[in-house]
């Protein structure tokens, strides 16, 4: 296997092969749709053929910026909020050593990366500063207007404590903007400080973005080889052109089980994981699919467990609770290391029955047990097997999920390329701080409260 498979077997009798094949046509019309840009949301399409046309001065590029910063900075920050740093998160936490960060600076190959911006805690912020004070760091700043409350507060905070630790002109080459091509605040700013820049293309949305500079160079800055993990999202995206057949395209087929499992009382869909590594691969997952169904009143809502650690929390509701849930499960075939089960001459845990083996063996059967144990109790289950983690098998699964999100959205019948909800909140929480321009909207909530 040297490429992501499918396992449909475990469906728990819901939906059948033949079911699937039905939708075929309507799903290889909304695929090709993505390549034709003949439906909602054609101009944010960019990211369709991404994967095979980054050039190579693209990425000398984003590496030369990278080792700019890798060399000056023990911690570099990324400033943004939702696709601006869930996609970078979720590579760099799959594909780095867990206790990185832990290690003394001097056995450091990369900086550390942190994220901000993210939230407007004002206890995660100073004591982001306290751990920054007596740090050489950069930032990486990512806002298509630069105007985006939680990043702009938490830049201006990181901006201020930079300039101050080694001057106006030091901090310049330490701040990355990321931001558009010719307007908004980041890029005004950007263009007179002489920021090193890079363009948030117009046609890609935020939860789409993972393989322009908004996450790749952060990936870069952390060490992660971002050609091979632009490799693997080609190889999905080829095999997922208008001359694949739907028997051969994986993310339309996911996409069809997805909906038919939708129109059947399926409204929620768990992403699993047996890998603590891949939690953030699962946050970035929920956005993607969670802001471009969710609209119209539709769309599954996208959850997502850690196991085996949430058997001991969820495992209960997910095995006898509402019927209304459907899981996929994402496997990955081979570990990294290799870690046996030692003897125990008093053996007072009882696991001497498993000395010898992988602790990787363990892992498998749990998850096994629990896939079974899931469809017996009626949960229809998908499987998602990577060969390993690695640059190629993220950047496949990145872009398997990207048009799987795409095609289902249109087979929902919604645009999957806009989120016109999210500015609600952003409505009331001006008003609410009276900022300029929202007088009216200002009396009008208070006399609600």
């Amino acid at each position: 296997m040297d490429s992501i498979q499918i396992n449909i077997k475990n469906l728990a009798g819901i939906v059948s092969e033949e079911e699937i094949l039905r939708k075929s046509e309507l799903a290889t019309s909304a695929n090709n749709a993505l390549h034709d840009g003949t439906r909602e949301g054609s101009d944010f399409l960019g990211w369709v053929d991404l994967p095979s046309s980054i050039t190579e001065e693209e990425f000398r590029d984003i590496e030369e910026a990278a080792t700019v910063l890798r060399t000056h900075c023990d911690v570099v920050v990324v400033v943004g909020i939702g696709g601006s740093y869930l996609g970078a998160r979720a590579v760099i936490d799959a594909l780095t050593n867990s206790f990185d960060w832990l290690q003394p600076e001097k056995k450091r190959k990369n900086p550390v990366i942190l994220y901000a911006g993210n939230n407007i805690s004002e206890d995660y912020l100073s004591e982001m500063i306290d751990y920054l004070e007596n740090k050489e760091f950069g930032i990486i700043n990512i806002s298509k207007s630069g105007t985006t409350t939680e990043p702009a507060i938490a830049f201006r905070l990181l901006k201020n404590l930079l300039e101050k630790k080694v001057g106006n002109e030091e901090s310049k080459k330490r701040i990355v903007a990321i931001t558009d091509a010719t307007k908004g605040a980041l890029r005004t700013l950007a263009d007179s400080e002489g920021y090193k820049t890079f363009i948030i293309p117009d046609n890609i949305g935020g939860r789409y973005s993972v393989l322009t500079p908004v996450g790749l160079l952060p990936i870069a800055v952390a060490g992660i080889n971002i050609r091979k993990l632009v490799t693997g999202a080609a190889e999905i995206e080829k095999a997922t052109d208008k001359t694949v057949s739907f028997d051969y395209n994986l993310p339309a087929i996911y996409a069809v089980i997805r909906n038919e499992l939708y129109r059947r009382g399926k409204k929620i869909e768990i992403l699993v994981n047996y890998h603590p590594k891949l939690h953030f691969l699962a946050e970035w997952w929920k956005q993607l699919f969670g802001e471009s169904e969710g609209k119209d009143q539709m769309g599954i809502f996208p959850a997502a467990v850690d196991f085996t650690a949430d058997l001991h929390s969820m495992g209960q509701w997910i095995q006898e609770g509402e019927r209304t849930i459907f899981e996929t499960v994402i496997s990955i075939k081979e570990p990294n290391k290799k870690v046996l089960v030692p003897h125990d001459e008093v053996n007072l845990d009882g696991l001497n029955y498993l000395k010898g083996k992988r602790v990787d063996e363990v892992n498998k059967m749990a998850e096994l047990g629990t896939r079974l144990a899931h469809v017996d109790g009626g949960v229809p289950n998908i499987l998602i097997e990577i060969p390993e983690l690695n640059e190629k098998y993220i950047g496949q699964l990145i872009y398997f999920f990207e048009k799987a999100c795409g095609i289902s959205g249109y087979l929902l019948g919604v645009n999957p390329f806009n989120q016109p909800g999210v500015e609600a909140y952003k409505s009331n929480m001006f008003a609410l701080l009276e900022k300029p321009g929202y007088e009216e909207a200002t009396k009008s909530i208070k006399s609600k409260l």
